[in-house]
């Protein structure tokens, strides 16, 4: 055990051994193991995008082992995916990457102004699989996000009391949000630090812009002199509004970005803002396997370094 994970870990101290064994293992294992960097690979975007528009790019995709052998091979710390999707492969590689079992999905057959998230997989089904967390989504800025809140929580304590770490994808979007203001730096940074507050173990958000969404935000970032003019400012930004950089927050890759070099370049300032990771999918999955991996050794080195 390193004194950097030794440090992670102490800050988590109201959790029982089971959950800080399980998030040790995550933060032990692969290439990044022991320099409390992540690097996750998630699938759900077959439930929350479709099939086709997930995995047509690349058709070796719709076969569940194929992200198994994806997240192995390139030296992950983890592997997230729905429940069908682990069903399909966890005895198969059991022992081979620590799952994350996303217990809540949304499907995209509907056009919604506030969208919600179904209860798709239990504890139990986390237990059965061996995996070492449950994931779920949460929409701040959604006229239902509540209801959300509770349900998350109700949600964490269950997950928690059977030694299972909770991540929550906090992601901010709804009628109560402009489309700027999703991915704007106070939205990012308030919805990283609602995560926290429901108890996250790790917290996914997106990647910040230099937008801001409140005028109250707005007036205390600029009169404290807090600098968002970069992405790695506003990194910190985010880090230090999940209780001073004392909860693992990652980021998302998102859509597929044409240029690895854009990748890298925002992989290097997550890095140097004291971002703890990435969650990275299409823009691992949708490429071949050969560029995949190429891909993910150049974010895995960047981490490294």
């Amino acid at each position: 055990m390193t004194e950097r994970v030794r440090e992670i870990l102490s800050w988590y101290k109201s959790e029982n051994p089971g959950v800080l064994t399980n998030l040790a293992r995550m933060l032990n294992h692969g290439r990044l193991g022991g320099t409390g960097r992540m690097v996750i690979l998630p699938v759900d975007q077959g439930w929350e995008h479709g099939p086709a528009r997930s995995f047509a790019p690349n058709p070796e995709g719709f076969n569940p082992h194929y992200h198994f052998q994806l997240a192995i091979d390139s030296g992950c710390n983890a592997y997230a995916a729905p429940l069908g999707f682990l069903e399909a492969g966890a005895a198969d590689f059991a022992g081979e990457i620590p799952l994350i079992l996303k217990a809540n999905n949304h499907d995209s057959l509907a056009d919604e102004e506030d969208s919600w998230q179904a209860l798709t997989a239990s504890i139990e089904d986390a237990l059965r699989l061996g995996c070492v967390g449950v994931g779920m989504t949460i929409y701040p800025g959604s006229a239902l996000r509540m209801e959300m809140y509770e349900k998350v929580r109700e949600y964490a304590e269950q997950a928690k009391a059977a030694g299972l770490a909770m991540v929550i994808w906090s992601y901010a979007r709804g009628s109560q949000l402009s489309k700027k203001g999703e991915t704007g730096i106070d939205v990012i940074g308030y919805a990283a630090h609602i995560a926290a507050q429901l108890g996250a173990t790790i917290i996914k958000v997106k990647p910040p812009t230099e937008f801001i969404e409140q005028d109250a935000a707005k007036k205390a970032i600029e009169g404290a002199g807090i600098p968002v003019s970069t992405l790695q400012e506003r990194i910190k930004h985010v880090t230090d509004c999940c209780f001073g950089g004392r909860r693992v927050v990652i980021f998302s890759g998102g859509a597929k970005k044409d240029s690895d070099a854009d990748i890298i370049d925002e992989i290097t300032a997550i890095r140097d803002g004291g971002g703890f990771g990435s969650i990275i999918g299409r823009n691992c999955f949708q490429r071949n396997k050969k560029d995949a991996l190429e891909l993910l050794d150049k974010i895995i080195k960047v981490y490294g370094a």
